[in-house]
């Protein structure tokens, strides 16, 4: 019960009658963070492997996607380039590259340390690293952590030891930090742009109880956080360790950041982030989260890599959509499926 006044306490302000008050604070946020970002990009190079240069094909549109029955949720394996089809803006291109589980994996674990639950206990950690286990010696993994600010904690590498020494280093809590998911995802998407395997799959895993927030001030806007993601191509995922207190306060958030955004407040949601980048959301006991973030490591391993160069080649950084789709004979077979992959790129500037 101390740990429920104490998270009502603190988001006190989602209660309807402080609604009203909060509006003119609100837009003054709204109009400092509707300002352009320039956020500067370093290489940070990894102790453990050599530095290497790798030229790609800017204009090459990779899309990574998990075929899934939607009756049974089973992964559909052992499909042909021939059974896919990609469409950009309702036109269809042409793929030129296809594989599976052949692309190495680039997955940075985001992990929220704010607020007045702590979503990575013990539990969750022995979790991640028997998962991570799982990965193949190819794959590299990062560590970020966040709250008020985003801080990288390990940086890319295939040396499973230092990945393990990092998650036993996580800082505690900051009890009453928040959880600025804006910064976070700013962060993690240039982190991955720039040191990230510029030929493999990258995915970011946020280990969070709370999905959806306001932007916080003094940082990029959640909106450019998003089209920094959309950007570095990274799948967004997430792993919400579930307790009463957390799902308490995460429905306050939810609520209030929904009731308030309705007058145009900035707000950021991993769920809906999953869904725009092809990704998936776990929700689980802490105690049996060891098997769910064991089923996400393999569903990122049987995951279909597409590419393809546009039929568009104009270079004018426009937000394009698209859609991923199976042929008929597949459903012929397997049933009713679902395609999770990315909705939309940022089409390369000149």
């Amino acid at each position: 019960m101390k740990h429920l006044i104490r998270s009502a306490s603190k988001y006190r302000y989602l209660f309807p009658l402080l609604v009203l008050l909060l509006l003119p604070h609100l837009s003054a946020r709204i109009s400092s963070q509707s300002r352009q970002q320039t956020r500067q990009r370093t290489v940070s190079n990894d102790k453990d492997k050599p530095a290497e240069v790798v030229k790609v094909d800017v204009d090459l549109v990779t899309v990574d996607a998990l075929v899934m029955q939607k009756k049974t949720a089973r992964i559909v394996g052992n499909l042909r380039q021939s059974d896919f089809e990609i469409f950009e803006e309702g036109t269809k291109q042409e793929i030129t590259h296809f594989s599976q589980d052949t692309l190495p994996l680039s997955v940075l674990l985001l992990i929220d340390r704010g607020g007045c639950i702590d979503p990575f206990g013990s539990e969750v950690r022995n979790a991640a690293n028997e998962a991570l286990a799982r990965l193949k010696e190819t794959d590299e993994v990062a560590v970020m952590t966040y709250h008020d600010t985003a801080e990288l904690l390990q940086e890319f590498t295939r040396n499973r030891s230092l990945i393990a020494n990092a998650l036993d280093r996580v800082p505690k809590k900051h009890e009453w930090a928040d959880h600025c998911l804006n910064k976070a995802f700013a962060q993690a998407a240039d982190y991955m742009v720039t040191a990230g395997n510029p030929v493999g799959r990258r995915v970011i895993i946020a280990i969070t109880g709370i999905t959806r927030n306001f932007d916080c001030g003094h940082g990029p806007s959640g909106k450019a956080a998003k089209l920094s993601l959309f950007e570095s191509g990274s799948v967004v995922c997430g792993l919400i360790p579930k307790t009463r207190v957390q799902g308490m306060e995460n429905k306050y958030m939810v609520w209030g950041t929904k009731m308030v955004g309705a007058f145009g407040a900035p707000t950021l949601d991993i769920k809906q982030l999953a869904e725009e980048t092809g990704g998936e959301v776990f929700e689980e006991k802490p105690e049996l989260l060891d098997t769910t973030f064991a089923a996400l490591i393999d569903h990122l391993r049987h995951r279909y890599s597409l590419a393809f160069v546009s039929s568009n080649r104009k270079r004018d950084g426009s937000l394009r959509k698209l859609k991923i789709s199976v042929g008929p004979s597949v459903e012929q077979s397997q049933g009713k499926v679902v395609v999770k992959a990315r909705r939309s790129y940022l089409a390369p500037k000149q």
